[in-house]
């Protein structure tokens, strides 16, 4: 056991930049980046197994942060791996054209990579507070987030799902979904996705200096509202569907699941 908060997140930030410098010595050898997604997600199912492993806490705590952490990670690492061994992600191929004109891609890369590092470690903070939690005991709001992680989890399945089927269908070609889930919300999985970070939040709370805890989903939705979640995706969908996403955005909800509203002439 390591009882010390500050040499176990430094093994944690040990462990995500050395998993994402393997990663990008991998994307220099193929000129292919899309495996960085699934490499993340990774990352922090380490850092849940890492922190559980090692943490002072009492067991039942551990148990929980690795299971529901691990469990979620893992799911999303396998759903993002469908995507490699093909052609590279637009978004990678894009970026690479770009820094290759500005005479650094490879530099650029490593930077990008090691960025992931740091994000991955960061967000893993609810962990680690979990796995130094010494009460003997689940504390009941660590049952309230693991209630709030099961149905976030069921919640982001049957988005992923119903979208997967949807994609499986030729005739839904340049078409948007609208059924389902995606009838109240135009990125039900990123909702879901969000809300088990809140989970996390919570189940940190209950552990000595868990209100730090809370950073990690406001980070989250940082990245969803701004950064790396729904504006590419937007920009995407606008440029795949046009019109018809036009419509869409105007009668959906962007995030939080609503009643759809009537679109503007």
């Amino acid at each position: 056991m390591i009882d010390s908060y500050w040499q176990l997140l430094l093994l944690g930030l040990a462990l995500a930049s050395l998993l994402q410098l393997g990663l990008w010595l991998l994307q220099r050898r193929t000129g292919d980046a899309t495996a960085v997604d699934a490499g993340w997600a990774v990352t922090l199912a380490l850092l849940a197994a890492l922190y559980a492993a090692l943490g002072p806490g009492e067991l039942p705590h551990r148990i929980l942060i690795a299971v529901t952490a691990g469990l979620e990670s893992l799911r999303i690492a396998w759903l993002v791996a469908g995507r490699i061994g093909g052609e590279e992600d637009s978004r990678y191929r894009e970026l690479r054209a770009r820094w290759r004109e500005r005479g650094r891609e490879q530099l650029t890369f490593f930077v990008f990579y090691q960025a992931q590092a740091v994000v991955a470690w960061a967000l893993a903070v609810p962990f680690l507070l979990v796995a130094f939690n010494p009460a003997g005991s689940l504390e009941p709001l660590e049952w309230a987030g693991a209630a709030l992680w099961l149905g976030a989890v069921l919640g982001e399945g049957a988005a992923d799902r119903q979208l997967a089927r949807f994609k499986a269908d030729p005739q839904n070609r340049g078409r948007t979904l609208r059924a389902g889930l995606w009838r109240y919300s135009r990125h039900p999985n990123y909702f879901f996705q969000w809300l088990t970070w809140v989970a996390y939040a919570l189940m940190a709370l209950a552990a000595p200096w868990g209100w730090i805890g809370l950073l990690a989903p406001a980070l989250i939705l940082y990245l969803i509202l701004f950064v790396t979640g729904i504006p590419p995706a937007e920009e995407q969908a606008v440029r795949s569907r046009g019109d018809d996403y036009r419509r869409y955005q105007r009668e959906t909800s962007a995030f939080v699941p609503w009643f759809p509203r009537e679109a503007a002439p």
